[in-house]
């Protein structure tokens, strides 16, 4: 690789995760057209499930970022806007990001077929592993939302020698509960014999969003009920939630006698778990913060926001994803153009051991 890697102390000096507390609302194109960035280039993978499309966006001999996208999502509607934000160009003069769709859920994806056994959250493990094989990519940072957060920890678990950091928005570490597993199928079954009907909107908005956003962003909702109604094939979205709501628990556990639990299932890697204030996945964030090393993993909870954190607040999130990638080495003396969002660190202070990492922004 190109890049060197270098202790946390080397870093060139930031802001602080804990001092991300002002709001620049000039800087918070909520409707961006993700025009102004790197162009991405499609290539297909093969997989057991079929090609798999991913979407690259910047030069392939730099380090790796590899996205995966919440239900009902695909690369361009989570995550073009953000990627091509202002403040993130800095970021991805240094890294190259790979995009990576779900079976049959890019934009223009022909219907699956009938009786198309869809892969599980499982077996998504192996189609990360594909593309980072196809693109000969030795370790990343893996960035994912929903149920594409899920996927990635997946795969830490599976393969944590590939990954250096997590960055997870709206992360969950539980099986579904009944009340989604009701709500999601019954979402689903709509999805499969009429198309995206009114109620599987209202669902997936709410799921994305949350009531609050939903109510105050009404243009941003009605953008992202747009791409819903004409960007993706419903059919296929059913499969998608299928397949999350049938997921399983991930069986992780915060090691707090190291000693006794030396051997413990848990995520290795360093971890930024990422909810709204007003996210309906928030509680589902602290839970499995609770279950995540303390000394490996931050909470960060973002204020005035709720799900789709990405479109909302990208400033709070450029910022925190730049520190987190600081922290690992990676991005050196790498400063925002206009951080008029960011103020100097203080100094630093020690976190004792299994002292929990919550962080409100």
């Amino acid at each position: 690789m190109s890049y060197k890697k270098m202790g946390v102390s080397e870093v060139a000096g930031g802001t602080p995760l804990q001092e991300l507390n002002k709001t620049d609302d000039t800087e918070k194109p909520l409707l961006s057209d993700g025009t102004d960035g790197p162009a991405c280039q499609v290539d297909f993978v093969s997989s057991e499930w079929g090609n798999v499309l991913v979407a690259v966006q910047g030069d392939r001999s730099k380090p790796a970022i590899v996205t995966c996208h919440d239900i009902g999502l695909n690369h361009v509607t989570c995550f073009q806007s953000f990627f091509n934000y202002s403040d993130m160009e800095p970021i991805l003069r240094h890294f190259c990001v790979y995009h990576i769709n779900a079976i049959g859920q890019e934009q223009g994806a022909s219907q699956l077929p009938d009786g198309f056994q869809y892969p599980t959250m499982e077996q998504f493990v192996d189609i990360v592993l594909n593309v980072l094989n196809h693109f000969r990519i030795p370790r990343m940072v893996g960035f994912g939302m929903g149920a594409g957060a899920n996927i990635l920890s997946r795969f830490e678990l599976a393969h944590p020698d590939m990954v250096d950091g997590l960055v997870l928005i709206n992360g969950v570490s539980t099986q579904s509960t009944w009340t989604e597993w009701a709500q999601q199928k019954l979402s689903s079954y709509y999805l499969r014999g009429k198309g995206m009907t009114h109620y599987s909107q209202e669902y997936l908005l709410w799921h994305y969003f949350g009531k609050k956003t939903m109510e105050t962003h009404q243009d941003l909702v009605v953008q992202f009920r747009e791409n819903l109604a004409k960007s993706v094939n419903a059919f296929n979205v059913a499969l998608f939630i299928d397949s999350y709501i049938k997921r399983s628990d991930l069986h992780i556990r915060r090691a707090t006698d190291w000693p006794r639990h030396a051997n413990a299932r848990t995520i290795k890697c360093d971890v930024l778990l990422i909810a709204g204030a007003n996210s309906p996945h928030l509680n589902d964030t602290v839970e499995m913060n609770s279950r995540l090393n303390p000394e490996k993993a931050t909470w960060l909870k973002m204020s005035d926001c709720g799900g789709m954190i990405l479109e909302e607040q990208p400033a709070k999130l450029t910022e925190a994803f730049r520190l987190f990638l600081q922290g690992q080495g990676y991005v050196l003396r790498l400063r925002p153009a206009a951080p008029a969002h960011s103020v100097e660190p203080p100094a630093p202070r020690p976190r004792q051991i299994g002292q929990p990492s919550p962080v409100m922004v």
